[in-house]
């Protein structure tokens, strides 16, 4: 059942009363919603609006049959940004799940290469492209890193911090114990396409929230065996910084929405 968890979700609500039909028939039964955030974050660029944690929680908040919102992503160590994005989760009521982020330093010294060489620039393109470029590509590619080189630059850092096993196994740790029959996948990574498949051989409700050009081919495959996919475009509104809104609110009057996201 939906019950408006702000006067500003309220008033969205009257505005578009199909989308808040749709998704009381799609949450049903006792939902479970699991956030893959770094991939949140990789599809805001093609969104061309951004999510703003808290507004997307209390609007979760607003539907009784969700029992569950967890909420992964890894903390880069002694960066505040970073470190306040986990407080702010777990201030929000989200079940944070985070682990350090890993640094990688990847060399890009070129002075004891030939310029010719696929050495260095191999770390970075993989090898079916790799195998596609011209000798004038490595050498113009490799003239590029020289210059980074001469600039004092020598390795690129590369951030990895990879929450696919966790995700997977928490969403199959839940349907072991019967705690969720409906699962709400916010990630269009084809990784989980096995977990997912898991899912709805047991009989489960699995839908992924994404953007339809977001969703990997993996997962469009289980589409047969009864994967849904819900493009996240149809709730903007309510989940989007306010500054970002599209459609005029009179009043806005709810004090607990009254309080500055963050984020906006």
């Amino acid at each position: 059942m939906f019950k408006p968890f702000t006067e500003r979700i309220a008033l969205l609500a009257k505005k578009y009363p199909d989308r808040i039909q749709e998704l009381e028939s799609l949450l049903v039964d006792k939902v479970g919603i699991y956030i893959d955030y770094s991939n949140v974050i990789n599809s805001q660029d093609n969104l061309g609006w951004r999510i703003d944690l808290r507004r997307l929680k209390q609007f979760l908040n607003s539907f009784d049959t969700i029992c569950k919102v967890k909420f992964y992503n890894g903390t880069l160590e002694g960066d505040a940004v970073s470190e306040g994005l986990i407080e702010d989760a777990k201030r929000y009521g989200y079940e944070v799940i985070t682990k350090p982020v890993k640094i990688m330093n990847i060399p890009i010294n070129v002075a004891s290469i030939p310029i010719n060489s696929p050495d260095i620039i191999k770390n970075f393109i993989r090898s079916p492209l790799l195998r596609k470029l011209t000798i004038e590509t490595i050498e113009f590619l490799n003239r590029k890193l020289l210059e980074l080189n001469k600039q004092g630059i020598m390795y690129l850092e590369h951030r990895k911090c990879n929450f696919d096993v966790e995700i997977g196994s928490d969403m199959l740790v839940d349907v072991a114990t019967s705690e969720v029959f409906t699962f709400i996948l916010w990630s269009g990574d084809g990784d989980f396409a096995d977990s997912l498949e898991r899912l709805l051989n047991a009989k489960r409700k699995c839908i992924v929230f994404s953007t339809a050009r977001r969703v990997a081919r993996e997962l469009n495959a289980l589409r047969s065996k009864g994967l849904l996919i819900y493009d996240i475009h149809k709730i903007r509104n309510f989940i989007c910084w306010k500054k970002e809104i599209d459609v005029k609110l009179e009043p806005l009057k709810s004090k607990k929405d009254s309080s500055p996201s963050p984020q906006a």
